[in-house]
């Protein structure tokens, strides 16, 4: 018995012997693959640094250009830059060396960086940055991201949301009349918008243009629904008590805007960029499109009592194109949005209705 223990005591000693050897070669493996990566990192940071020293000279030959500084400021500056990167290629070679003499000493739990898939991400204090603050921050960038700024961005992007309330404006009748709710009846619009700067050496005008899907919808009043006779289209007593009857559009359309206001001008070593952020905007244009679908939903229930709900597409006469002024002002990314449709709802009818929406748009430039 006493051998038995004594055998089973060895084979618990000798067996995380292999183990233990298995995970060293591993750990040696992972090292390995890191200091090859960061020796492969050692020959991208001269050519990273030049590329940013030719991105200043250009900025600094612009404001030469612009005679916002002499040839003497910009002899100095172009000096400055040039000594600045040779001391960062200097510094960043280091760094990479002592991480790999740390690799070749240590586990991975002393390297002050870490691999995501392909890609390597460091912590960043960067004071070279995009949006409208004069601050820094820290932040995360990922291997390829340090790259030269373009010294003039002219044109931004971003997406678009408004929200709001819809009616229609008939021919010979008050707002206040309309047989369309007025709480009910809302718009949705869900697009995409660039902004384009038209001035050289001013943010005050610019151009912002886009696509986007708009959704009108009318909630009818009294029980009546939309009935189309011999293209004829009217308001009748729907047969059945209902829950909802509404009417809904789905345009395909691209806006376009002339946008005024002040802005501010943000200058970096290497590059400079506008900001409208707590500055009031304006924005007048015109929207154009397509309508590429129409629908009346009816909730109700039988003589029987039992409900129902119908989805009634197309049929009803209504204008191919959609088209119309439009109009915000705005405060930060929050606009009240004014858009009125020039198109009729129906063609050919004796007395046009055409749809009208205020509401709140907000999009980040």
């Amino acid at each position: 018995m006493k051998r038995t223990i004594l055998r089973l005591v060895l084979i618990a000693l000798l067996v995380p012997v292999p183990l233990i050897q298995a995970q060293d070669t591993i750990q040696k493996t992972k090292n390995q693959y890191k200091i090859e990566a960061l020796k492969k990192r050692k020959d991208t940071v001269t050519e990273e640094e030049k590329a940013l020293l030719k991105n200043e000279v250009k900025a600094i030959n612009e404001k030469l250009s612009l005679k916002e500084i002499s040839e003497d400021e910009a002899k100095i500056l172009k000096e400055k830059a040039a000594k600045k990167r040779a001391l960062n290629i200097e510094n960043r070679m280091a760094i990479i060396d002592n991480e790999i003499e740390l690799l070749e000493r240590n586990d991975e739990h002393y390297i002050r960086e870490f691999d995501k898939g392909k890609k390597r991400i460091e912590i960043v204090i960067n004071d070279e940055v995009d949006d409208a603050e004069d601050c820094d921050f820290i932040g995360i960038i990922t291997k390829g991201t340090d790259k030269p700024k373009k010294y003039d961005k002219r044109t931004v992007s971003s997406p678009v949301f408004a929200i709001g309330f819809n009616n229609a404006v008939i021919e010979g009748q008050k707002l206040d009349d309309s047989p369309y709710k007025l709480g009910g009846s809302g718009f949705v619009e869900l697009g995409y918008a660039w902004k384009t700067r038209l001035l050289n050496n001013s943010n005050f005008l610019r151009l912002k243009y886009g696509v986007s899907f708009q959704w009108n919808k009318l909630n009818i009043k009294n029980n009546q629904y939309l009935v189309n006779n011999n293209g004829v289209i009217s308001l009748e007593p729907f047969p059945n008590q209902a829950n909802v009857i509404k009417f809904r559009m789905t345009n395909l359309v691209f806006p376009v805007h002339l946008e005024f206001g002040p802005s501010r001008r943000i200058d970096r070593d290497s590059y400079y960029r506008y900001s409208t952020k707590k500055q009031l905007k304006f924005g007048v244009g015109f929207f154009g499109g397509f309508n590429i679908q129409t629908m009346q939903k009816l909730k109700y229930r039988d003589d029987q009592g039992n409900k129902n709900k119908d989805k009634l597409k197309g049929g009803y006469n209504t204008s191919n194109l959609v088209y119309g002024p439009s109009a915000y002002m705005a405060l930060n990314w929050v606009a009240v949005y004014f858009k009125y449709d020039l198109n009729p709802f129906f063609k050919n009818q004796a007395v046009s209705q055409n749809n009208i929406s205020l509401g709140l748009r907000f999009d980040m430039n």
